[in-house]
């Protein structure tokens, strides 16, 4: 049996997964990433894919983007500081395991597991977004993830729907994340007054009556849905598939979205949107690094 190793580098954790080559999860461990050093973090990967004793093909490693993918560097995220940048990660993972290693933007990796083991798996064409912290989106076509010419494809977080619209970090004003991600709508819920620690609860008092988390969550779900829609105007996928926190907690939200974006799209397209909650855990982005692992080394 070969297997190859998925590794999910965060913000806050970083796991490592041992995956067999029918894609079955063996052993998964975790640990705090350390934000401020890149060799700390990757120096207890190395220990961590040592310890499985295996017949290990390769690695695949899932990172928050916008990455450089052709070397292999963060190119700047809110989730790591300045050290990681410019810091070439497979580079470094190959080095000290011996191993091929291979990065990839986290939302890729995860749009490519629905793709492989997930409800896309019978399709071609697979679009995934992310709905949580940001909003992030990949696509995969014949298995194989949509990079475009410089590796930027369907980096969608900052797609400007809203003319002077809510702005978010770095983002343009009107971007689609300041507007559907959870932390844009607690964020402009805690600017019009409401007491909230996350959207889960922005959504609760607008299930209450509150017209101003109405409004919010209505924005967040409309222009989600226009942002879907164009998606599939431009690229026709067979199904869209939701993940993240706000899809996948807060109850009725990716029905709703899907009602919108059924009225949105030309007919005869309608009738093909499928839009759908991932049937995945939060082990996409590690099935997704380990698959590409496995693709690069020809199993």
């Amino acid at each position: 049996m070969k297997y190859s190793i998925g590794i999910d580098i965060g913000g806050s954790n970083t796991r490592v997964a041992l995956v067999d080559e029918n894609m079955n999860l063996i052993e998964r461990i975790q640990f705090r990433t350390n934000p401020d050093d890149p060799q700390e973090t990757l120096e207890k990967i190395r220990e961590v894919i040592q310890g499985f004793d295996k017949d290990i093909v390769g690695i695949g490693v899932s990172c928050p983007g916008p990455l450089n993918l052709k070397t292999g560097y963060i190119i700047n995220t809110p989730n790591l500081n300045e050290s990681w940048w410019t810091f070439s990660i497979p580079e470094t993972i190959t080095k000290m395991t011996g191993l091929p290693c291979y990065l990839e933007n986290d939302a890729n990796l995860a749009a490519l597991a629905e793709a492989v083991v997930g409800d896309g798996k019978d399709k071609d064409f697979v679009q995934f977004l992310t709905v949580s912290t940001g909003l992030g989106s990949g696509q995969v076509v014949h298995k194989e993830i949509v990079n475009g010419a410089h590796g930027f494809a369907h980096e969608v977080a900052n797609c400007i729907l809203w003319r002077n619209g809510p702005s978010h970090g770095r983002l343009s004003p009107g971007a689609v994340e300041a507007i559907c991600s959870g932390t844009a709508i607690t964020k402009r819920a805690r600017k019009a007054g409401l007491d909230v620690a996350h959207a889960g609860e922005v959504n609760d008092l607008a299930v209450q009556g509150d017209e101003t988390a109405a409004e919010i969550m209505d924005d967040a779900k409309e222009y989600l849905a226009n942002m879907i829609a164009t998606l599939i105007a431009v690229t026709d996928p067979e199904i869209v598939i939701l993940g993240g926190s706000v899809a996948m907690k807060i109850d009725g939200f990716v029905k709703d979205v899907e009602d919108r974006v059924k009225v949105k799209v030309f007919p005869p397209v309608d009738q093909y949107v499928d839009v759908r909650p991932s049937s995945l855990s939060e082990d996409s982005g590690l099935l997704g690094a380990a698959y590409l692992a496995f693709s690069k080394a020809g199993k």
